[in-house]
């Protein structure tokens, strides 16, 4: 049995996609509203998080299979109905989470399904676009540094891409944590890394981090490419590195080994405790994801088109409640 609201409609608008390519693909279609099943809840999406896995899965370098599908892991919103054996909310609540990734994809959409423990509530202090921009990027943060490489008080980390989505809120997590923290950011970037708490910001295009740095605790690699190989020459013996990028990453993964040191592969999941965690320091203050623009759900394609130029400070969120 479940418990819902009585104004509900029957179908609702999603951003879906019938084959790979550019941002053109994406059309606004209407399907129906769906139904929790089991341990689930219907969140009505006030607004959803753009991520560059959203932009690799539009083109086809991801883990879906073929379209069609609708996109988006990040959301926030309300609680709409629950599904059989819910108990930690009701509907009214407001929450906001990441859905499972990959294959639990559906948030650029008015309504989604998403499994009770994807989601925690959201904090009283910031509305849902703002919420909207820390699931995905901030768990994978937190997966990182802190259930991989198990980042302490005291150790220095270098945060790779530090102004960008995952980098920025990586800075934010280490430094709540007691960590001291580098980041890589283009120029004009180093100040916004340094007002997140970062000590040094090394601009990478006019200088080889490798060669700067060294006796460091943890990298984080958000880029990928040969920059685990590289970030190991800034490791101590028994330091660790995590990249982002799973797949390509082999010889830095055998390299590690070799020199004693630990690289990690991996992929964010949906995490109730993480999310809590993320919860409580977005509560407390010490955790803010940066919103560099706003889309309406009818512009997805534009933006799309935005965050595929690389340049992103922060994050992209679409108001699907707004448009």
């Amino acid at each position: 049995m479940t418990s819902q609201h009585t104004d509900r409609p029957a179908v609702m608008r999603a951003v879906s996609q019938d084959r790979f390519g550019g941002p053109e693909v994406l059309r606004l279609t209407e399907r129906p509203v769906p139904e929790p099943g089991p341990s689930q809840v219907l969140v009505r999406v006030h607004a959803a998080g753009l991520n560059p896995t959203d932009w690799k899965h539009r083109s086809g370098r991801r883990f879906l299979g073929d379209p069609p599908y609708v996109l988006g892991w990040d959301v926030s919103g309300v609680v709409e109905r629950v599904g059989i054996g819910v108990t930690l909310f009701e509907p009214g609540d407001e929450v906001f989470g990441m859905l499972p990734y990959p294959h639990g994809a559906g948030s650029f959409a008015d309504y989604v399904t998403a499994p009770t423990r994807a989601l925690v509530r959201k904090p009283a202090g910031i509305g849902h676009v703002e919420a909207a921009g820390v699931p995905l990027a901030a768990l994978t943060a937190w997966q990182a540094l802190v259930d991989t490489a198990g980042l302490a008080e005291g150790q220095r980390v270098l945060v790779h891409a530090a102004a960008g989505g995952v980098g920025h809120l990586a800075v934010q997590i280490a430094v709540a944590r007691g960590a001291r923290v580098v980041g890589t950011a283009s120029e004009g970037k180093h100040e916004f890394v340094l007002g997140l708490g970062a000590e040094e910001v090394i601009d990478y295009r006019a200088v080889d981090f490798a060669a700067e740095l060294d006796g460091l605790d943890v990298v984080l690699d958000t880029v990928g490419g040969d920059y685990g190989v590289r970030s190991l020459d800034t490791l101590r013996p028994g330091g660790t590195l995590v990249t982002t990028l799973p797949v390509g990453q082999e010889e830095a993964i055998a390299r590690a080994r070799e020199r004693g040191m630990r690289a990690a592969a991996m992929l964010v999941e949906h995490d109730h405790a993480g999310m809590s965690a993320v919860a409580d320091l977005v509560s407390r203050g010490l955790l803010k994801a940066h919103i560099s623009e706003v889309f309406p759900l009818s512009r997805i394609a534009d933006a799309h088109r935005a965050g595929e130029t690389g340049h992103t400070t922060g994050k992209i969120v679409v108001d699907v409640a707004g448009g």
